[in-house]
C-alpha cells in the first residue's frame, strides 16, 4: 500500500500527477461532448449542466486539481480537503453504478432524435476517471482520520442537487433522467422508490468510504 505521510516527496508528485490527468481527462471529456453537440446543434446548456454526471464530474475535476496542487505544497491532504474528495468520491461512484445499471444503451431523448454521444467521453465519464477515484482513495493512505459520522456528509450534494431538479421539473416539464420523472409509466411510486434506493445506496458508499478511510489511517489521531 501506498501512503502519502509516510514516503517522500517522489510520491506525492506521482499522486499529484494522476489528480491533475484524472482531473484534465474529465474536462476534456466534457468540453468533447460539449462541442459534438453544439457541432451537431443539439447542445442545450441549461438541460447539459443540469444532469448529475456533468455536475459530479465538473466538481470532481476540480477537487482534483486543488488537492493534487495541496499535495505537492505540503504532502499531504487536509482534513476538509479528505471531507471534500469524500464527497465527490462517493457521487462518482454513485455516477458510474446508477449508469451502468439503469441509463447505459437508454434511446435519446425525442430532442436529440438521431444524435449518438460519442463513446469515449461517455466511458471516461461514467467509468473509467470513476473507476480511478475510487482506486485512489482505496490505495493511497491519508494524513487525517475521519469520523464515521462524517460519512453523512456525503448527501448534502446529491440531496440539493435532488431538491433544484424536482422543483425545476415540476415548473418546466424536463427531467434529466427517467427514473426521476413521475409522469413516466411507474409514476410517483417509482420516482419516490428510485430516489430512496439511491439515497441508501449513497449512504452505504459514504459509509464505506469513510470506513476504508479510518482503517488506512488506523493509528492516527482522528
Amino acid at each position: 500500500m501506498l501512503s502519502t505521510s509516510r514516503v517522500g516527496a517522489k510520491l506525492h508528485k506521482v499522486v499529484a500527477a494522476l489528480r491533475f490527468l484524472v482531473g484534465s481527462s474529465i474536462v476534456f471529456a466534457i468540453a468533447w461532448q460539449v462541442s459534438d453537440r453544439i457541432l451537431h446543434n443539439v447542445f442545450r446548456p441549461a438541460e447539459y449542466f443540469s444532469y448529475f454526471t456533468i455536475i459530479t464530474s465538473l466538481f470532481t475535476a476540480v477537487i482534483l486539481g486543488v488537492s493534487a496542487a495541496g499535495l505537492l505544497r505540503a504532502g499531504s491532504d487536509s482534513e476538509r480537503m479528505l471531507k471534500y474528495r469524500l464527497a465527490v468520491t462517493s457521487a462518482y461512484v454513485i455516477v458510474s453504478v446508477v449508469y451502468n445499471a439503469l441509463l447505459r444503451n437508454q434511446p435519446p431523448s425525442a430532442a436529440d432524435a438521431g444524435y449518438i454521444w460519442p463513446t469515449p467521453p461517455n466511458e471516461i465519464l461514467h467509468v473509467y476517471a470513476p473507476a480511478i477515484v475510487l482506486l485512489e482513495w482505496i490505495i493511497v493512505s491519508p494524513s487525517v482520520r475521519l469520523r464515521l459520522k462524517q460519512a453523512w456528509l456525503v448527501l448534502i450534494f446529491p440531496l440539493a442537487w435532488l431538491a433544484l431538479t424536482i422543483v425545476r421539473g415540476l415548473i418546466f416539464g424536463w427531467w434529466p433522467y427517467w427514473f426521476l420523472d413521475p409522469t413516466d409509466q411507474g409514476g410517483v411510486p417509482q420516482m419516490v422508490m428510485y430516489i430512496l434506493i439511491i439515497s441508501a445506496f449513497f449512504t452505504l458508499v459514504g459509509f464505506g468510504l469513510t470506513a476504508i478511510n479510518r482503517w488506512r489511517a488506523r493509528g492516527k489521531t482522528a
